[in-house]
């Protein structure tokens, strides 16, 4: 799991061998990366109202950092942060 500041809460992706969809991960738990991208959908605090779809969060995961693309429905869309320490 890594925690997520746009959605102010944790995401899980499964690396490794094993059923269902798996991320590839380089092994560095201080300034991980996760291949492909991370596409999270939900019925959160962002989601649209009277019938619109639900919040989405898109991002890419490089060497640590956070990378939101443009179509998340948070206020981090489009920004690139620090992925913060989640114990």
């Amino acid at each position: 799991m890594f925690w997520c500041p746009g959605c102010d809460g944790g995401h899980r992706i499964s690396v490794g061998e094993g059923a269902g969809p798996r991320w590839g991960y380089n092994g560095d738990p201080e300034a991980p990366t996760f291949t492909p991208s991370v596409l999270v959908t939900y019925n959160g605090a962002d989601a649209g109202e009277d019938g619109a779809p639900p919040a989405v969060c898109h991002s890419f995961i490089t060497a640590g950092r956070i990378q939101f693309l443009s179509d998340c429905t948070h206020p981090l869309a489009g920004r690139t942060v620090d992925l913060p320490d989640f114990d």
